[in-house]
């Protein structure tokens, strides 16, 4: 596909869309995707295992508007408490909704079910957005701690077992794959032995990048949060700023208790405005001094994109997706270990001697490469294309 080439809507204006997603219980990264999903075919109803409206914070009402149809699942009495468990049921669960009458399923997979298992029609087009295939099943750092007791690895390892069986063979339904960075694109290779093309998520650039930077030019205090989950480790992120005394906001809804046990650790420097809306996002990344991302081995890392597009450097933990965003010294800079004292080291060296090198023009043309239009245009011309093979 040409790089300049118009997107040919007509040629899957008359399909009968249809979009799947794993589960709806907050509002992150792979929500922002399914949400542009959602612009680019408004009709598509959007199918998922079940749905939490209270957990999407002050983007509940938007989400309320979409065109959402649930499995069995959402009849479950105290949903919110089931996530992990209802791993074992989503399969089944997903399976049972009824797709067959749609031409193109567009399955938006973020690793926390196997939502691939759907049954459609013989001669639909299933396209996958691949986020990651499910990071529990293969061994890459999770939300929950599931194998802090002996018995909970015993009872994981062994159910994990027959649900990689059925992750695996549920990939080999897809007609094609996309993968949302070239490292998750390595791990469906990997996992699923399927070739898969890369098309980044959706960056709102221009909402960052027309921020007013209020406070010092130079910002006033580190920043670090999104989804406070334990695979974001940003534990590391507090435990630095106490110990260099530097003052450190937190954004975010917790997830698993993990924003708790941060608040435990947090020194007197280190501030949690927990979850914000749109504005109060790109008011606080358009002030900070840096964005600090500790994820480990994360898929994508949408928040260091956005920091950019604020004209926000980023430092960051040299893993995963966030290595194909961040340019060393001219965007951020990257830390070696996921340890407290390798996180310390570049700070301290960004505070001396980095931090006025680094240029807002260059870190928000580095996040203009990951824009809603170039996501829209690279997903329509994708569409278009496997939509015109099906068609010969």
């Amino acid at each position: 596909m040409k790089k300049n080439q118009k997107p040919k809507n007509k040629k899957f204006s008359g399909l009968k869309i249809a979009l799947v997603h794993d589960y709806l219980a907050g509002y992150g990264g792979a929500e922002r995707v399914l949400e542009a999903f959602h612009q680019l075919f408004p009709r598509a109803p959007i199918y998922t295992s079940f749905f939490l409206p209270g957990n999407f914070g002050p983007h509940q009402t938007k989400v309320k508007e979409w065109p959402i149809r649930t499995s069995f699942l959402q009849k479950v009495p105290f949903k919110k408490f089931l996530i992990s468990p209802f791993r074992l049921l989503a399969p089944t669960a997903l399976r049972k909704l009824n797709l067959s009458g749609f031409d193109l399923i567009i399955v938006s997979a973020t690793g926390a079910y196997t939502p691939n298992t759907i049954k459609t029609a013989s001669k639909a087009i299933h396209l996958c957005y691949c986020h990651t295939p499910p990071r529990y099943l293969y061994g890459y750092p999770t939300a929950r701690n599931w194998q802090k007791h002996w018995w909970g690895r015993s009872a994981g390892n062994f159910i994990n077992h027959f649900l990689r069986l059925t992750d695996f063979e549920s990939a080999q339904k897809v007609s094609h794959f996309i993968a949302n960075s070239r490292e998750v694109a390595g791990r469906i290779k990997k996992f699923y032995r399927r070739d898969s093309v890369v098309i980044y998520p959706p960056v709102d650039i221009q909402r960052f990048k027309n921020r007013k930077q209020g406070g010092e030019k130079e910002g006033v205090y580190y920043l670090a949060g999104g989804r406070l989950a334990r695979a974001k480790r940003i534990d590391l992120a507090v435990r630095a700023c106490n110990r260099l005394n530097l003052p450190l906001k937190v954004f975010g809804s917790s997830f698993a208790g993990y924003g708790e046990e941060l608040k435990k650790l947090a020194g007197p420097t280190v501030e949690f405005v927990d979850e914000v809306n749109d504005r109060e996002l790109a008011d606080l990344y358009a002030n900070c001094r840096a964005y600090i991302f500790c994820a480990d081995q994360e898929d994508f890392g949408i928040t260091p994109v956005e920091a950019m597009a604020a004209g926000r450097p980023v430092i960051a933990y040299r893993s995963g997706g966030v290595r194909e965003t961040v340019v060393e010294g001219k965007t951020g800079l990257f830390f070696e270990e996921l340890t407290v004292n390798s996180l310390i080291k570049v700070l301290k060296k960004f505070d001396i001697s980095i931090y006025r090198k680094i240029k807002f023009r260059d870190c928000w043309q580095q996040a203009e490469k990951y824009s809603q239009e170039r996501f829209k245009r690279e997903i329509l011309e994708f569409v278009s294309e496997v939509v015109s093979i099906g068609e010969s």
